[in-house]
């Protein structure tokens, strides 16, 4: 099982990604994560599924489209395919701050360490780094900042310029 890091540390993936092309395959017992192209074709079945649920949103496709079942949902993961779409940030700020979204929020895809430190100021809480990559060395670079110049989701202290 792949390793990645919540809540400051570095712990065994116990959700399993379903990928696309395994749509109207059986469902396996288990934590599982679906994309939400698959949600939508499944969604009567998946809701009276026992265990937790998960939905993964890809960086082009927007909170609102699974705002009415945040409720039923233990984790949301948001993709990020590239390191230089910015879009899975917006994502998680919306869920957190306009939804509400108290589960686990997961950073997926091309995430590095340079990126943690920000995923974690805009609502995450989990990170499953690209393969390969350490997550000892991504887990310091959560502490590699003391202070910031802007709000954040996680934690509403005062930005470092409005403080007297």
């Amino acid at each position: 099982m792949a390793r990645l890091i919540r809540d400051n540390r570095i712990i065994v993936d116990d959700w399993v990604l379903v990928m696309p092309e395994q749509a109207g395959a059986e469902l396996a017992p288990g934590k599982l994560v679906f994309p939400l192209a698959v949600w939508l074709e499944r969604q009567a079945e998946l809701l009276v599924r026992d265990g937790p649920l998960a939905v993964w949103l890809d960086s082009d496709q927007h909170p609102e489209a699974i705002a009415d079942i945040l409720p039923h949902l233990s984790m949301v993961a948001i993709n990020f395919p590239v390191f230089s779409d910015g879009r899975g940030y917006s994502s998680a700020r919306i869920l957190r701050e306009q939804y509400g979204f108290g589960g686990e929020l997961r950073a997926i895809g091309d995430v590095l360490r340079d990126q943690l430190f920000l995923m974690r100021r805009c609502g995450f809480d989990s990170f499953q780094l690209r393969a390969d990559r350490d997550p000892e060395q991504a887990l310091a670079s959560l502490a590699d900042f003391r202070h910031a110049y802007q709000f954040c989701t996680m934690d509403p202290g005062t930005p470092l310029l409005q403080r007297g």
